[in-house]
């Protein structure tokens, strides 16, 4: 009698199963365990903060860590086990925390919880969520400061915050999408490269280019032809992004950003709006990568209203201390910016 189907083919189906079970029961133990831990740090908070005295709290965890670490091993010894304190004190919803160990493991939440700004602290954690980072890309964005340079940094603690609700809901909108700076060191360009250089660079490290951008984007073409009447252009870069459903166009430029740039762009969009979207899509969106942009020319430009970004790329990372300098300055005049608006709501108001 023969076999109905090959063992190899067998073997692998069976092999899936077993995987695919092995993940699950990973998954829900890890779970259990983050909940675990999450519960062991309220309960000695607790124990702590009712004797009100840091002396009482220091015996209590190193004593507890001992008697545990004897038992159970390293994983309680007193270091953890103040992570786990901290844990409970920077989440201290329970229902909170049920709803993100379902995407964020416990070493996720170890490379969170040191993050001293809420909203900081907030926003990696729903895009940890959201988008389902690996501990490893988790603290690469963190290292790259992807909170500071996303434009969402740019905008009010308020607007801020609104954001991150709807990112809550599943929802996602392109001031969560586009960023500035983006850093495209990985490139490593040579002195005097051009856009073609920077265009077949990108094309090259496609993959490392795509995390950059964030998760959604999806490369369409490169050097996109659209003809309008006797002309021909080309577009650089065209991908699509999933959860905004919607094209993008992008166009690098080695010069600082110029006006001129932007009804180049509106051309673009305009072309791919009538020919190339797609029925329920939303209208195309397009970003412009630039050595340098001048924020009054942008703001006068309303570039927003025609569905147009601008964001300033660097081929090369600065020393963090600058690049700090660089986006608190940033984030304040976004903020003195918001001044004049608050006080004449506040006038209305009264």
């Amino acid at each position: 009698m023969t076999l109905s189907i090959p063992t190899d083919i067998l073997f692998k189906e069976i092999k899936i199963l077993v995987d695919s079970a092995r993940e699950q029961l990973a998954s829900q133990a890890n779970s259990v365990l983050t909940l675990t831990y999450w519960k062991i740090g309220q309960r000695i908070q607790a124990e702590v903060l009712n004797h009100h005295r840091a002396d009482y709290g220091s015996q209590i965890i190193l004593s507890l860590a001992r008697q545990l670490e004897w038992e159970y091993g390293h994983g309680f010894s007193e270091k953890n086990l103040r992570r786990m304190i901290q844990f409970a004190d920077t989440f201290p919803d329970e229902s909170n925390v049920v709803s993100l160990i379902r995407q964020l493991s416990w070493t996720h939440f170890i490379a969170i919880i040191p993050i001293k700004d809420p909203l900081a602290r907030d926003f990696y954690t729903q895009m940890t969520a959201h988008e389902r980072w690996s501990v490893r890309t988790l603290r690469d964005k963190i290292g790259g400061m992807l909170y500071e340079r996303t434009a969402l940094s740019k905008n009010s603690e308020k607007i801020i915050k609104q954001e991150l609700e709807q990112l809550k809901e599943g929802k996602i909108t392109p001031d969560l999408v586009f960023r500035d700076p983006y850093m495209l060191d990985f490139l490593q360009l040579s002195e005097g490269y051009s856009e073609r250089d920077l265009e077949q660079a990108i094309l090259r490290e496609m993959e490392t280019f795509l995390i950059e951008m964030g998760k959604g984007f999806c490369f369409v073409a490169r050097q996109k032809r659209m003809t309008v009447g006797k002309d021909d252009f080309y577009l650089d870069l065209l991908f699509y992004h999933r959860h905004l459903r919607r094209l993008v166009a992008i166009e690098l430029k080695l010069e600082s950003f110029a006006p001129a740039h932007k009804g180049q762009m509106e051309l673009y969009l305009r072309w791919l709006d009538k020919y190339e979207r797609a029925e329920g899509e939303e209208a195309p969106i397009g970003l412009i990568l630039c050595a340098n942009a001048d924020k009054e020319q942008i703001e006068l430009l309303q570039l927003e209203e025609s569905s147009i970004r601008v964001a300033e790329y660097l081929v090369e990372l600065p020393p963090i201390e600058v690049l700090q300098a660089r986006l608190h300055r940033a984030i304040e005049m976004a903020r003195e910016s918001m001044q004049p608006s608050l006080l004449q709501n506040a006038g209305d108001q009264e």
